[in-house]
């Protein structure tokens, strides 16, 4: 995955006062951004224990690689 120049793969920036978290609903604390790799770009706006979720799940689907069945043969 692509990092930013503080090497994260998640840009966080401010969100726009009364914001509301797109998972639950609570107020929004943070606006999140998946730098490269799949997730590129996707975002949204969180609050503290959902934007921590958004980042795992950023950071989960960096560190899966597709696995290469070997025994398939080309035809």
């Amino acid at each position: 995955m692509s990092e930013n120049e503080f090497r994260r793969p998640i840009s966080v920036d401010g969100v726009p006062r009364g914001s509301r978290c797109e998972w639950c609903g609570k107020p929004a604390e943070v606006q999140l951004t998946a730098i490269g790799g799949l997730s590129h770009n996707e975002s949204g706006l969180f609050c503290r224990s959902c934007g921590e979720d958004f980042t795992r799940a950023v950071i989960n689907a960096a560190s899966i690689t597709p696995s290469i069945d070997t025994t398939l043969q080309s035809l």
